[in-house]
């Protein structure tokens, strides 16, 4: 038993010693010295290129860990389908299958969005190694272009033919589908204001079938964010300076065709301005000279843009004496239990930080210049928090650029800073065509080009032509917006024009001349233009059956005028103004040169009073005189009164007439004036349909005439009457019915007028 047991640990001991002699011979064999790096299956791709991602070398030891590496580092090349490392002795077997190239990327069934939008989308083109990863990243790019259009419904399925030499086109089969409608917009929390008053505010619509020229009724996750905006910047405006949103959630039926949102918000109390003060704490700076830049009263209701703006103003009053560093903070003081802010304006001496640099990147056809021009700070500049918003707005107002943005950057010392302006350019270039209808004018038609950033420095270049029943117009006009780079606007204007009065005063005007022009601002409302203009004047197709006052105006003449003109505008709105005023003096001077001599002034003014929240009154007048220097005045300068300037009344339709013939021949002295409110009528404010109910008065005296026999009658005429405006899809419609309450018997009147236009 003995000797079994001691033959049984002779033999495991012998066994374990082979053991470890031969482990490290079996170790040694599995990492033995590579011979040779064979690349199998390569057709496109070079053997070596190959090899330079093997982390294994001729020489090199063969271990599992460099197979692996080697096996990972090709197929994150992304050039192949599939590979796989083997060995065979000392040589190291690749063997790969290639991703083929694409040799053509397109596009099939697309209808809404054309080729080009979509390959500027994909990342895929030609001559590019297909991979299934980037295919997938593509199809996710189209969707969401087909998303940010409203179509949450669409499909995107890639297809693939393959072509010799391992080539393949890659074809995108799209599906757009229909477009996925606002169903529904509902508000939760509002007590002050009805859904329909909300809806106004915010720029996403419900889907209506007058909106199919709109996009405003489809789905957008960044319109619904500057809809958050919208109506925070509303309510503050209102004085409910605790408002908040709680939420705006999407929701997508599950038919995919249309879009729930709901806006959630708690609206808080209503403030009225309480105390209003200003304190400083620079050295020599007055509070007192400050406090009259503070418009707003106590007891009005509060209302963060006014704060904005006292804001604005006190930071540019304060650097006009002086003082480049400043930082005006409001102080806050909020009395809850009687609803009032009340507000201390803080100066405070800012840090001292001056402009370095400023960079301007994105503008791939703008000039540099077109856009320093409009920013409000130069290097060297002491920083201006103000300014730089100011730069933000001028930038936005030239409409070169669908995205700006302008930030400060740390510059090389703690003292400076570095205005990085980022824009993204847009088309400046527009056709347009317009089709309407007027009472007054008949048919219409206009066809216009424009490019507003011609070649990229900000010139404005137009042509436009304008054909109607009774008159038509050629126009080109060229503008420089900074002349001598200075903020004075220059331009020069080619223009021949025909108006056809037979119908009014038995003729026909033709004009052909050229003008000069120049523009520039006193402030942002107030603006002062100068021209020069010099044309020649005909009066032809005089009927036989005319007034002598007419006949012996007949011919040419050539006028040579200088003119100015001083306006003024405070609308709160440029297209449906609630308040504000509108107004204009306008100066010709005849004379300089040519063979017509007159002075001619003329002055005009519209003041908007908001009666309730939805009703606006209206308040117009003018008045003009021209006088001939030495010499009558001809009809074609002469003012004429009726239309569109005292409603009730044709086209010259009021005042001076020829005795025999009922011509029409005009006057030197026309004053007009008007009362009009203007209120909703029930429907949804988003529609832009309008009432309004009018008075207009007016008067045209002075005709001059030495061979016909003139009623000139100085007394005044008046209409009321009753109205229709609509901003529809096809342009703004005008209706108007009028009942005549003072006028002349030989005055000519019209009960209905309308107008209607559309551009395109």
């Amino acid at each position: 038993m003995v000797g079994r047991i001691s033959d049984f640990m002779v033999i495991a001991s012998v066994a374990m010693l082979f053991g470890i002699l031969v482990n490290p011979i079996s170790l040694y064999a599995q990492s033995s010295e590579a011979t040779e790096i064979r690349i199998q299956g390569s057709q496109r791709i070079e053997a070596d290129t190959i090899r330079s991602y093997i982390p294994i070398a001729d020489g090199d030891r063969i271990t599992d860990k460099a197979m692996d590496s080697a096996l990972k580092n090709l197929f994150a090349t992304g050039l192949f389908a599939d590979v796989t490392v083997s060995r065979e002795g000392g040589i190291v077997v690749v063997n790969v299958v290639e991703n083929p190239v694409i040799n053509r990327v397109l596009f099939e069934g697309n209808k809404r969005i054309q080729n080009e939008a979509l390959q500027d989308e994909v990342k895929l083109r030609s001559r590019v190694v297909y991979t299934r990863s980037r295919v997938k990243n593509d199809v996710q790019r189209l969707i969401d272009v087909y998303q940010r259009n409203g179509r949450y419904a669409a499909t995107v399925e890639p297809k693939i033919i393959q072509l010799p030499q391992n080539r393949i086109d890659l074809i995108f089969e799209i599906t757009e589908g229909p477009v996925t409608e606002i169903k529904r917009v509902s508000f939760l929390g509002n007590k002050q204001f009805r859904d329909s008053d909300l809806r106004s505010v915010i720029q996403t619509k419900e889907s209506a079938w007058y909106r199919f020229m709109s996009s405003d009724d489809t789905y957008d996750p960044d319109r619904l964010a500057f809809d958050r905006e919208l109506l925070r910047r509303f309510y503050l405006s209102k004085g409910y300076a605790d408002f908040r949103i709680v939420s705006s959630i999407a929701e997508l039926a599950p038919n995919r065709k249309g879009f729930f949102i709901t806006f959630t918000i708690e609206e808080g109390n209503r403030y009225r301005f309480g105390k209003l003060g200003v304190s400083a704490k620079l050295r020599g700076l007055s509070v007192s000279r400050l406090q009259e830049h503070i418009k707003v009263k106590s007891g009005d209701w509060y209302n963060a843009d006014v704060v904005q703006n006292v804001i604005l103003k006190l930071t540019n009053a304060v650097g006009t004496l002086g003082y480049a560093f400043v930082d005006i903070r409001p102080k806050v003081s909020r009395d809850k239990k009687n609803s009032l802010i009340g507000i201390t304006f803080q100066i405070l001496e800012g840090p001292r930080v001056f402009v370095e640099r400023i960079d301007i990147t994105g503008n791939s056809r703008t000039v540099d210049p077109v856009i320093r021009r409009e920013i409000t700070l130069v290097e060297g500049d002491a920083f201006n928090s103000s300014k730089l918003r100011r730069t933000r707005e001028k930038i936005r107002d030239l409409g070169f650029f669908e995205k700006i943005d302008v930030k400060t950057k740390r510059g090389s010392k703690p003292d400076q800073t570095i205005l990085d302006v980022k824009v993204r350019e847009q088309s400046t270039g527009s056709v347009s065509f317009g089709l309407g209808f007027s009472s007054a004018s008949g048919a219409m038609g206009d066809f216009s080009i424009r490019e507003r950033n011609l070649l990229g420095k900000g010139h404005d270049l137009l042509l436009k032509t304008t054909v109607s029943a009774d008159s038509s117009e050629i126009d080109l006009r060229f503008t420089e917006p900074y002349f001598l780079d200075r903020n004075l606007s220059a331009g020069i204007d080619l223009f021949q024009t025909t108006h056809d009065l037979q119908d009014e005063s038995s003729f026909q005007k033709e004009s052909l001349g050229t003008g000069l022009r120049f523009g520039f601002k006193y402030s942002e409302k107030l603006q002062q233009k100068l021209s020069y203009r010099i044309s020649r004047d005909e009066v032809t197709d005089v009927k036989a059956s005319a007034s002598l006052a007419i006949k012996e105006q007949a011919g040419a003449a050539v006028k040579s005028a200088i003119s100015q003109g001083l306006s003024y505008d405070s609308r709160d709105d440029r297209f449906q103004p609630t308040e504000g005023t509108i107004g204009r003096f306008t100066t010709d001077i005849a004379g300089f040169g040519g063979s017509v001599k007159f002075i001619r002034a003329n002055i005009k003014a519209t003041k908007y009073l908001p009666i309730t929240k939805e009703v606006v009154g209206s308040l117009r007048g003018s008045l003009g005189y021209i006088v001939g220097l030495g010499e009558d005045v001809r009809i074609v300068d002469r003012f004429f009164l009726g239309g569109s300037n005292l409603r009730g009344f044709k086209a010259g339709g009021a005042g001076p007439r020829d005795q025999s013939t009922e011509d029409s021949v005009g006057g030197k002295l026309r004053y007009t004036g008007s009362a009009q409110l203007t209120f909703p009528l029930g429907l949804p404010n988003e529609l832009g349909i309008k009432g309004r109910m009018f008075t207009d008065i007016g008067s045209l005296i002075d005709a001059e005439s030495t061979l016909a026999t003139i009623k000139d009658e100085k007394s005044m005429r008046a209409s009321v009457g009753f109205g229709l405006s609509w901003r529809s899809p096809f342009g703004p419609i005008v209706f108007d019915f009028s009942k005549v309450l003072l006028k002349k018997d030989f005055d000519k009147t019209e009960t209905i007028r309308l107008d209607l236009g559309a551009r395109f």
